[in-house]
Protein backbone atom coordinates (compact mmCIF):
# COMPACT_ATOMS: atom_id res chain seq x y z
CA UNK A 1 0.00 0.00 0.00
CA UNK A 2 1.14 3.56 -0.35
CA UNK A 3 1.39 6.41 2.46
CA UNK A 4 -1.76 8.09 0.82
CA UNK A 5 -3.90 4.72 0.38
CA UNK A 6 -2.64 3.79 4.07
CA UNK A 7 -3.81 7.33 4.98
CA UNK A 8 -7.45 6.84 3.27
CA UNK A 9 -7.91 3.42 5.23
CA UNK A 10 -7.08 4.86 9.06
CA UNK A 11 -9.82 7.78 7.72
CA UNK A 12 -12.15 4.96 7.33
CA UNK A 13 -11.48 2.97 10.35
CA UNK A 14 -11.53 6.16 12.50
CA UNK A 15 -14.41 7.24 11.36
CA UNK A 16 -16.19 3.83 11.61
CA UNK A 17 -15.11 3.46 15.23
CA UNK A 18 -16.62 7.17 16.11
CA UNK A 19 -19.45 5.70 14.64
CA UNK A 20 -19.47 2.43 16.30
CA UNK A 21 -19.16 4.74 19.57
CA UNK A 22 -22.04 6.94 19.14
CA UNK A 23 -24.34 3.96 18.34
CA UNK A 24 -23.48 2.31 21.66
CA UNK A 25 -24.34 5.85 22.78
CA UNK A 26 -27.25 5.48 21.22
CA UNK A 27 -28.26 2.39 22.17
CA UNK A 28 -27.34 2.75 26.11
CA UNK A 29 -30.17 5.91 26.03
CA UNK A 30 -32.88 4.02 24.77
CA UNK A 31 -32.35 1.40 27.10
CA UNK A 32 -32.93 4.14 29.84
CA UNK A 33 -35.57 5.34 28.30
CA UNK A 34 -37.00 2.18 28.26
CA UNK A 35 -36.31 1.68 31.81
CA UNK A 36 -37.92 4.84 32.90
CA UNK A 37 -40.73 3.80 30.76
CA UNK A 38 -41.16 0.75 32.55
CA UNK A 39 -40.49 2.16 36.26
CA UNK A 40 -43.61 4.39 35.45
CA UNK A 41 -45.80 1.65 34.61
CA UNK A 42 -46.01 1.29 31.32
CA UNK A 43 -45.82 -1.61 28.98
CA UNK A 44 -42.98 -2.31 27.21
CA UNK A 45 -43.94 -4.87 25.03
CA UNK A 46 -46.57 -2.26 23.98
CA UNK A 47 -44.19 0.42 23.63
CA UNK A 48 -42.20 -1.72 21.38
CA UNK A 49 -45.29 -2.37 18.93
CA UNK A 50 -46.27 1.23 19.07
CA UNK A 51 -43.13 1.82 17.80
CA UNK A 52 -42.93 -0.77 15.23
CA UNK A 53 -46.37 0.36 13.70
CA UNK A 54 -45.44 4.01 13.64
CA UNK A 55 -41.88 3.39 11.54
CA UNK A 56 -44.46 0.84 9.19
CA UNK A 57 -47.03 3.61 8.37
CA UNK A 58 -44.11 6.00 7.92
CA UNK A 59 -42.58 3.44 5.46
CA UNK A 60 -45.76 3.62 3.63
CA UNK A 61 -45.95 6.95 3.68
CA UNK A 62 -42.31 7.24 2.06
CA UNK A 63 -43.70 4.69 -0.34
CA UNK A 64 -46.19 7.04 -2.31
Amino acid sequence: MTANTDQKLKLHIEALERLISEKQGVQEDIKERYALAKAEGYDIPVIREVIKRRAADRKKLDEK
